[in-house]
């Protein structure tokens, strides 16, 4: 695993746009239109940069696997996190989105743990490379950053068919949301 810089982002970008092309909760929040599938880039535009000033963004060592980390301890209103934000709503959201967006982040907020916490904000594989354990040697990586950090790793999934594979890893179910879809709460100290 390598942490990702500047020159990696439109490699993630591409990884996680077509990994999350279909996920519920990223559609829940975009904008759906003819323009959709930049909206999706544009939001992972924005989490890649929220997670390289307030986390961590990890590639797997061929490049074909990515996971954004936010430490949600470390993350501080700024101008910069401002124009993201802005730039969020007007890219990837859309005005008509917002009231939703918010009601939907702060119902998840409550859900949150206090403390230091590794925030699995998402892990994504290539395409065309899913299901050869990519994603799940890029996943022990992660696991083994979080545990010599000593902060437990939180996620939500809206996919149900991924709660068994994170439950190999050691993931429990912890809470979960209707929102029309479901949205599962899960962690592993």
């Amino acid at each position: 695993m390598i942490r990702a810089d500047r020159k990696d982002k439109e490699r993630i970008i591409d990884i996680l746009t077509s990994s999350f092309e279909e996920n519920k909760s990223v559609n829940y929040i975009i904008q759906q239109d003819g323009k959709r599938m930049e909206r999706i880039r544009n939001l992972m535009d924005y989490s890649f940069e929220l997670c390289h000033m307030f986390g961590h963004v990890f590639l797997s060592d061929d490049k074909k696997a990515c996971a954004l980390i936010l430490l949600p301890d470390k993350k501080k209103t700024s101008i910069k996190s401002i124009l993201l934000d802005m730039k969020l709503i007007t890219s990837s959201m859309g005005i008509s989105n917002i009231k939703k967006a918010m009601e939907r982040e702060a119902k998840v907020k409550r859900l949150h743990p206090k403390g230091l916490i590794y925030y699995l904000w998402y892990i994504g594989v290539d395409a065309e490379e899913q299901n050869m354990g990519i994603g799940s040697s890029l996943l022990k990586e992660v696991l083994k950053e979080s545990y010599t950090k000593q902060r437990p790793v939180y996620l939500e999934t809206s996919e149900l068919k991924n709660i068994p594979w994170y439950e190999k890893f050691g993931f429990k179910i912890y809470n979960e949301l209707d929102l029309g879809y479901k949205l599962i709460f899960m962690k592993r100290d």
